[in-house]
């Protein structure tokens, strides 16, 4: 089980690092008003999401679910502070996805909002791994 535990954070830790990382790419992106640079972020932007972030996302699931298979139903049930959890990555997964759809729209050169928003949407993940990692290492309930 440790050693599940020990992949699991470090797909979550890789996760994270990309989830932080995109949207700040997308600040610059965003900001940028030359066609040379525009190319070098669209590249930039899919070869995150698609080689390391979704693949560390999806390793984080899989070995997440593996270590919720060591505890009985009962139990799970009685996690109240991992039900609160399992929401926050919930979010996680949506937020992923507006990535995704964000960078859809940059590889269009259809992208309508500013560095502003893409500065306040980068904050998101900070919020939800305070609160996850408070979650998971105190269990308050």
């Amino acid at each position: 089980m440790l050693w599940v535990k020990a992949f699991h954070l470090m797909a979550v830790v890789t996760w994270f690092a990309a989830l932080f990382y995109l949207p700040r790419l997308f600040v610059y992106h965003a900001m940028c008003d030359d066609q040379a640079g525009n190319e070098r972020f669209k590249i930039m932007e899919r070869k995150l999401y698609r080689g390391i972030m979704t693949p560390s996302a999806v390793i984080a699931l899989i070995l997440g679910i593996w270590l919720m298979s060591y505890y009985p139903l009962e139990q799970l049930k009685a996690m109240y502070w991992l039900h609160a959890k399992l929401t926050l990555v919930l979010l996680l997964f949506v937020y992923h996805g507006m990535c995704g759809r964000m960078l859809k729209q940059f590889a269009a050169d259809n992208n309508q909002r500013s560095h502003v928003f893409y500065r306040w949407f980068n904050e998101m993940p900070v919020l939800i791994l305070i609160a996850v990692m408070i979650l998971a290492v105190v269990k308050p309930f």
